[in-house]
């Protein structure tokens, strides 16, 4: 069996045992109704009353295994291992009762055997088959013999009893197995959703690095820079358009200077707990109009739908919606249109543009990989808008809406409020 972490063992070992139990139940049934019928369709005598105490005890220990894998507690492999030696030690019994290896249903004891080789690790898949080897053994040389008078007819019989041994053997192998690999395949897609996930976030922090030695760096020259448009300011010869450029300047230089002391200020993203809750709407806006300072020259209208609700809020957030509407305001020098849409469980920010729409290697790569540069940026703003929200449990949408234009649908849950 393939080397897991702990956690992920334990869970494929319950939900093997959960199969194992379903399989169980059919084995018991096909057991039960041939004991009950032998006698009466096959003419063949069989010792009844101890078969049916073999199949009730098993069907009473199945029950106690499927109330055990319900259970949230951990499940071993040594614990697997155990039931599919009852089940072997069980099948010999029965077996013994009704004529040893000669029984057709001898084939039920590959079935553990298949279990175990898909579920258990190497050692103890190896002691299932030999025991399962042993069993069989035994029963060539130690049973109670059928007492059936024709001769040609028990060999019809024993034939027609292997070919439906066959039949259940196949469905159920080849039924554990299909679930089996099912399993295999969503856990790997797991995987590589994992580790996707972490070559993105590795990128976001080296990204975050670079962010942290730009604020330090970029302080002094913006700081001289600030001390020009001062100086500037200061000349009486200066006219009123100039004085409304240096004026704009000096805003855009204080807007910087708040960006820069934030990076420098925040060690790492906050925790859920410090999160903080405000009104959806009005968190918005007072985005939006934040955002208007850096870009005055663009347009947006908001739009807002729904019952009033909460958003956990921290800079990230507000950071990758500036990205956004940053995204679209490149995109299409027309009026951006911003929609809040509230319910009791999810909040939807959709950003909306009249532009060209996404080009189709965004919607392929978008917030799995840097973006090649457009316009002078630098190709990065939808992959740390993306892992923002994917951070705040939220997702983003892109789309080129049938109408035209390009549209972002940023989806996030609705903050708790305290104690609920």
């Amino acid at each position: 069996m393939t080397d897991f972490s702990p956690a992920q063992e334990a869970s494929n070992l319950r939900l093997n045992q959960r199969r194992a139990v379903i399989l169980r139940w059919w084995l018991l049934a096909a057991l039960a109704i041939a004991v009950s019928s032998a006698p009466t369709l096959l003419d063949i005598a069989l010792p009844q009353l101890p078969m049916f105490a073999v199949v009730a005890l098993m069907a009473g220990f199945n029950a106690l295994v499927g109330w055990r894998a319900r259970s949230d507690e951990p499940v071993g492999a040594s614990e697997l291992f155990g039931q599919l030696c009852v089940d072997l030690v069980a099948l010999g019994i029965l077996l013994y009762l009704s004529g040893g290896a000669a029984n057709p249903l001898i084939s039920f004891l590959l079935i553990p055997v298949a279990v175990a080789a898909l579920s258990l690790p190497g050692i103890l898949t190896a002691a299932i088959a030999i025991l399962a080897v042993v069993l069989y053994s035994v029963l060539m040389w130690q049973f109670l013999p059928l007492a059936v008078a024709d001769t040609e007819r028990a060999t019809r019989l024993h034939l027609a009893g292997m070919w439906l041994t066959f039949v259940v053997s196949a469905a159920m192998i080849a039924w554990f197995v299909a679930r089996m690999t099912a399993s295999i395949r969503e856990r790997d897609s797991r995987l590589a959703a994992a580790r996707e996930q972490a070559l993105r976030d590795e990128r976001v922090v080296a990204l975050g690095a670079m962010a942290a030695g730009a604020a330090h760096e970029l302080g002094t020259p913006l700081a001289t820079i600030a001390v020009l448009v001062g100086e500037l300011e200061r000349d009486a010869g200066l006219d009123a358009a100039a004085r409304d450029d240096l004026a704009l300047a000096q805003e855009q230089i204080t807007l910087c200077k708040g960006i820069i002391s934030s990076l420098a200020a925040r060690a790492g993203t906050l925790r859920p707990e410090q999160l903080q809750a405000q009104d959806a709407a009005a968190w918005l806006e007072g985005v939006r109009l934040r955002w208007h300072t850096m870009r005055p020259h663009a347009t947006s209208c908001l739009t807002v739908k729904g019952t009033a609700a909460q958003i956990a809020t921290e800079p990230t957030l507000e950071q990758a919606l500036v990205n956004l509407l940053n995204n679209a305001a490149d995109a299409d020098g027309a009026q951006i249109d911003i929609t809040l849409a509230q319910d009791p469980a999810k909040i939807a920010i959709v950003i909306s543009d009249r532009g060209p729409g996404f080009p189709a290697d965004v919607l392929r790569q978008a917030g799995r990989a840097p973006l090649a540069a457009r316009s002078g940026g630098a190709g990065i703003g939808l992959l740390l808008a993306f892992s923002a929200i994917e951070r705040l449990g939220g997702r983003i949408l892109l789309e080129n809406p049938p109408g035209g234009g390009g549209r972002a649908t940023i989806e996030l849950p609705v903050a708790r409020q305290p104690g609920t």
